[in-house]
This record gives C-alpha cells, sequence and structure tokens, in this order.
C-alpha cells in the first residue's frame, strides 16, 4: 500500500523552534505508513480578500501542498493563549477564495508544546473551532498537549524519555489510523462548494 502523504505546519517561524523539534520526533515515531513533507508558511503575505482574484505564487503553493496532501498535522506553540499569527495566516489563505477551501475533508491531527506545564491547551481548542467551521475532521483522542524540556528532547528529534517516547508513538499511530477512517468514509460537499452535492442538501 502506498504510504498516506501527510502535509505538516509547523506554527513557529523561530529558527529554534521546540516546535520544529517536536515535529522531528513525530515523524521519526510514526508509522511507516504516513510520509511527511512540511508546508512552509514564514514567506506569506498577510491575507486580504483583494488577492482573491489573482493568487500570488507564495498562496498557491500552499494551496497545492495542502491539496496534494491526504492529511494535515498541526505543530504549534500557543501565543497568547491563542493561534500563532502566521499559522492563522496560512489557514486563512489555504480556507480561500470562497468555494475553494483546501482544507475540507483533510483528517488533521493539531499536538504542540510548551515549556508552561499547560502545554497548548487553549490554542488547539481555538484551532477546533476554525478547523470545525474549514470541514476538517479532527482527532479528537488523544490529546496531546507536550510539556517540552530540554533533557528528554534531542535537537534531531531524539526521544531520551521512553514514557514520552510511548505516548507520542501512540499519538501517530492513532493519527495514522483516523487518516485511514477518514479517507474511507469521504463524500463530496462541503461547505463553500461552488456546486454543493444535492444529495446532502436533502438529507
Amino acid at each position: 500500500m502506498a504510504p498516506y502523504k501527510i502535509g505538516y505546519f509547523v506554527g513557529s517561524l523561530a529558527t529554534g523552534s521546540i516546535n520544529r523539534v517536536l515535529a522531528k520526533a513525530l515523524i521519526k515515531l510514526a508509522p511507516e505508513d504516513l510520509e511527511f513533507t512540511e508546508i512552509p508558511i514564514k514567506d506569506l503575505p498577510l491575507y486580504s480578500y483583494d488577492y482573491d482574484a489573482d493568487f500570488p505564487p507564495e498562496g498557491r503553493a500552499l494551496k497545492e501542498a495542502i491539496e496534494a496532501s491526504d492529511g494535515i498535522l498541526f505543530v504549534s506553540p500557543e501565543y497568547n493563549r491563542s493561534i500563532p499569527g502566521a499559522l492563522k495566516n496560512a489557514i486563512d489563505w489555504g480556507s480561500r477564495p470562497w468555494g475553494s477551501n483546501s482544507f475540507a475533508r483533510k483528517p488533521t491531527g493539531i499536538i504542540g508544546a510548551s515549556v508552561g506545564s499547560i502545554g497548548t491547551a487553549v490554542m488547539q481548542s481555538s484551532m477546533r473551532s476554525v478547523l470545525s467551521f474549514l470541514d476538517a475532521p479532527q482527532l479528537n483522542a488523544p490529546e496531546a498537549y507536550i510539556h517540552f524540556d530540554a533533557a528528554v528532547f534531542g535537537d534531531d528529534g531524539e526521544v531520551k524519555n521512553e514514557g514520552t517516547a510511548k505516548f507520542l508513538r501512540h499519538y501517530m499511530e492513532e493519527y495514522c489510523a483516523f487518516v485511514q477512517r477518514v479517507l474511507a468514509a469521504n463524500a463530496p460537499g462541503h461547505i463553500g462548494d461552488l456546486e454543493p452535492d444535492t444529495a446532502k442538501l436533502t438529507r
């Protein structure tokens, strides 16, 4: 069976982001059925509907990367109890113009690391509201709010604590199974379709 193509976002633009380290760890611990490609966000201009008639190359590349992915994984910090601005901007680009929401029906996972004890719980709550509106199915359990300890995570993604590695491995196994379930059940029709599925509208 061909691997599932997973596009992933790192919500921080910082070179030394602990969430980029977490992303490396997740990729190392993920099932072989998943193949990962980062979707970059740092060069996107701020979204405005003025661009809708003619997206810039960065916006088109983002949407093409999302649409080429079987599933999407968000690995992100929490800024001021919410979604980092650069990541929210990327989500806005991917959802527009109206009628071409690239996130629709893409199975998603949300995970993040913080040096704080509550991890990224509030950011993830905000993300769930956004992704629900975008018709992007979400892995709801297990939840993963990672307290980052530099003694546990190596820069290359090595996880030095077996309990942490076991949890992250389990999370990625559950995400893989979720991707498989969602893709098996997918059907046409989502918010913003230019030509909605009439069968769905009459149910």
